[in-house]
């Protein structure tokens, strides 16, 4: 006998029988006896809901996964299909690479390492970080002692390759004690800032400023500030930018409900990417359980960007080089693969003859030799 079940007693000794109870489908029935919903319920028994209360729940229930069930069926039919031929890499795709590469953990062994990696692929752009800013906007020199030494080395042994700083921060004002982009004073620190890291050698700045709520409107302004000042350095504006809305307003309803509205309505993401040379689109931690409905949340980000990404500006989608289970990102949904044929049929559906467009890998000290196989065997060829 299974664990659990019921036994009568010890080996050999008869369990007593009881008394069969009379079969209450053959019993008479007795008009006096209540119905179920006017007897009052005793001990141990529930009170059932009323009929309307139970259909209003109902109502309340299906009103709140319907909506969820079609948005997650259109997101499969995203994912089928067959990409275009020559929807594969331009050659201008891009890496985050972590702080270890400007604080003298990595050695000239590491950085030819790099290279040889980056060889057999399409980055043109290594975003390294060399932040983050000081919630003032500032930035010390001893945040990157040794920037300047990996950038001759890598323009030694790759001339083609494009180092940029990253640089970023959390924002106000959904977290207060941080950075204030409505102050002067605090974008004019972060103006200072990168003429410091393009003094230092870097031939970009890559600004990774969350969480920006759609439609700010003092990010807008410094960026404008940062590109008076990279255009005339001849040095390369971009920025890691927000997903967009998948639903139209979703930003502002789950702002409502969270207080962290998450996404870009398509319209600011326009305004952003106008403002910049290269977009990248953080196009991970979205939420989705499996990797076709991931894949097909990509494939609709990809064309959602496309539509309102100038000709002139770079737009690059994120891919997920890192394997963190936790709220908003599954590992086993979030691939690399998924992501990879969801850009192609974005691009094949949207733009397919897009030249200045790739992906972004996040990120170097988290990715896996099979990530790294997936986008050279899904994206490079």
């Amino acid at each position: 006998m299974a664990d659990g079940e019921e036994r009568g007693g010890e080996a050999g000794e008869l369990t007593p029988r009881r008394p069969e109870a009379p079969d209450p489908g053959n019993a008479p029935p007795n008009p006096s006896a209540p119905d179920d919903e006017s007897r009052p319920a005793g001990p141990g028994r529930n009170r059932r809901w009323p009929r309307t209360l139970r259909r209003t729940a109902l109502a309340l229930v299906l009103l709140l996964l319907l909506p969820t069930l079609a948005a997650e069926t259109a997101l499969r039919l995203n994912y089928t299909g067959t990409p275009e031929r020559g929807t594969y890499t331009r050659n201008r795709d891009a890496i985050w690479l972590g702080h270890a590469w400007v604080d003298g953990r990595k050695t000239d062994a590491d950085v030819t390492a790099l290279v040889s990696r980056l060889r057999a692929t399409g980055i043109r752009d290594l975003y390294v970080h060399a932040g983050p800013l000081e919630h003032d906007g500032t930035l010390p020199e001893s945040a990157y002692p040794k920037a300047r030494r990996l950038i001759r080395t890598l323009h030694d042994k790759a001339p083609r390759i494009r180092v940029q700083a990253w640089l970023g921060d959390e924002v106000a004002p959904e977290k207060p004690y941080a950075m204030h982009l409505e102050r002067p004073a605090t974008r004019s620190a972060v103006v200072d800032s990168t003429r410091h890291i393009l003094d230092a050698g870097f031939q970009g700045a890559h600004f990774d400023l969350e969480p920006l709520h759609s439609g700010d409107r003092n990010y807008l302004a410094l960026l404008d500030a940062l590109h008076r000042v990279t255009r005339a350095r001849h040095a390369v504006l971009s920025v890691a930018a927000h997903q967009i809305d998948p639903l139209p307003a979703l930003h502002s309803v789950w702002g409502t409900v969270t207080g962290h509205p998450k996404w870009w309505s398509q319209a600011y993401f326009g305004q952003v990417a106008r403002r910049v040379d290269q977009i990248a689109v953080m196009s991970y931690d979205t939420m989705q359980p499996l990797p076709s409905l991931y894949g097909g949340y990509v494939a609709q980000q990809t064309s959602l960007a496309l539509e309102v990404t100038p000709k002139s500006t770079d737009l690059l989608m994120g891919l997920p080089f890192y394997h963190e289970n936790r709220f908003g990102h599954w590992a086993h949904a979030e691939t690399v693969p998924a992501a990879v044929r969801g850009v192609r049929l974005g691009l094949s559906r949207t733009d397919k003859a897009r030249a200045r467009f790739g992906v972004a890998l996040y990120v170097d000290f988290a990715a896996t030799e099979a990530d790294w196989t997936a986008y050279r065997e899904g994206w490079v060829r």
